[in-house]
């Protein structure tokens, strides 16, 4: 458990092993999400990136990519087709 004090603006210094557990660098932004009337802090890139990867979670086997290699290889085609424009 840490503890951390809000200042008259409202702002809170994120106690250093907290941060390091998720992720923080200075400039990142965090988010609150509540749920069952408890409030989390969460890495708000990492939150974006889970949620990326939950709504393509089955689209390679529906595109017939049905190993890793082939969705590296999918993913370099089109960096380098992106790069050709």
């Amino acid at each position: 458990m840490e503890l951390a004090k809000l200042t008259s603006k409202g702002q809170v210094t994120v106690p250093a092993e907290i941060r390091k557990k998720l992720g923080l660098k200075p400039g990142d932004k965090v988010l609150f999400l509540e749920q069952d009337g408890r409030i989390t802090l969460v890495n708000s890139s990492r939150a974006a990136f889970r949620e990326l990867q939950s709504e393509l979670e089955g689209r390679g086997e529906q595109s017939g990519l049905n190993s890793e290699e082939q969705v590296v290889d999918a993913v370099r085609e089109v960096r380098r087709e992106g790069s050709e424009r």
